[in-house]
C-alpha cells in the first residue's frame, strides 16, 4: 500500500512534532458560546496562538495498522519557526531534522539517509507545504491561515465547524473548533479523487505557562479501504530552555529516495 506503508516513516516524523509543556493542566470544556460569526471564531482562535521560543518533550507514539500495533518513544526538540529535531530513545539510532529549507533523517541500523525538499511531503497531502504549515499542523494550529480565505461557520457535534466558502478542486479542508477555548478539535483534509483522507484529532488540550497546547493527538491516514492510526502522548515537556540541535549525516551512508 504505497500511501500508508511506503510513506509511513515520514508520516510518523511529521506527526510527532507537537507542542506541550511541563507543569501542565488539562483543560476541561467550559461554557460553550455558539453565537459567534466565522470572523469572530477565527479571531478568538488567533488569540490562543502559542507563543514560545523552544520546546523539548518526550513523545510516546503508537502506530496502528490493522491488527499490528508498534510503540516508540522519541525525544523532540523544537525551535519555533526554525528547526525541529527528533531522536529515537534510549539511544539515537534514528535522527530526523526538519528546517524551512529541507527534511533530513538517517538510520544507524541500516546506514541509510534521506535529504530533500518539501516536494515529497507536499505530494502526500496534495498541496504545497512549507515549514510553517507543517509546524502549525503539529502544534495544534490551522494548517492554512484562516484569515486568508473567507470561511463559513456552522455547528457540528457541539463544536464550531469552519470550511472555506469555496473549496479547492484538489482537496477539501474542514475544521472543528472547541466553543469554549476555541482551539482546534480536528482538522481534516480529503482528496476524494485519490480516495485519501488525513484527519488530525486533538483529543485533549492543556494549559502550560499560559499557553494552550495539545495534550493528546490522534492522526488518521486513510487510502481507499486501508487505514493507519498514530496515537501520540507527550511527557516531560519544557519550554524556553537553551537547546542544542546536533545533526550530521555520517559519512558512508547510502541515500534513499522516497
Amino acid at each position: 500500500m504505497d500511501f500508508l506503508k511506503k510513506h509511513s516513516y515520514i508520516l510518523l516524523v511529521i506527526s510527532i512534532l507537537l507542542a506541550n509543556c511541563k507543569s501542565s493542566k488539562t483543560i476541561s470544556s467550559g461554557h460553550a458560546n455558539f453565537d459567534l460569526s466565522a470572523k469572530q471564531v477565527i479571531k478568538e482562535n488567533a488569540k490562543k496562538t502559542p507563543d514560545f521560543k523552544t520546546l523539548a518533550s518526550r513523545v510516546k507514539i503508537d502506530i496502528i495498522e490493522g491488527e499490528k500495533v508498534k510503540g516508540y518513544t522519541v525525544n523532540m526538540r523544537l525551535e519555533k519557526d526554525k528547526k525541529i529535531l527528533l531522536m529515537s530513545t534510549p539511544i539515537s539510532i534514528v535522527k530526523a531534522l526538519i528546517t524551512p529549507d529541507k527534511v533530513s533523517f538517517y538510520n544507524k541500523l541500516d546506514n541509510t539517509f534521506f535529504e530533500g525538499d518539501y516536494a515529497y511531503l507536499s505530494g502526500l497531502l496534495g498541496t504545497d507545504l512549507d515549514f510553517q504549515k507543517v509546524q502549525n499542523l503539529l502544534i495544534g494550529e490551522a494548517l492554512f491561515n484562516l484569515k486568508e480565505e473567507p470561511y463559513k461557520v456552522s455547528i457540528h457535534e457541539e463544536a464550531y465547524a469552519l470550511q472555506p466558502k469555496n473549496q479547492l478542486d484538489i482537496f477539501e479542508i474542514f475544521y472543528l473548533l472547541n466553543p469554549s477555548h476555541f482551539k482546534i478539535k480536528s482538522q481534516q483534509i480529503s482528496q476524494p479523487n485519490e480516495f485519501r483522507h488525513l484527519q488530525i484529532d486533538y483529543i485533549a488540550h492543556q494549559e502550560i505557562e499560559k499557553q494552550v497546547l495539545p495534550e493528546r493527538i490522534k492522526v488518521i491516514a486513510v487510502e481507499a479501504n486501508e487505514e493507519m492510526v498514530l496515537d501520540l502522548e507527550f511527557k516531560g515537556v519544557s519550554l524556553n530552555e537553551n537547546l542544542r540541535f546536533p545533526f550530521k549525516i555520517p559519512s558512508g551512508y547510502n541515500e534513499i529516495k522516497l
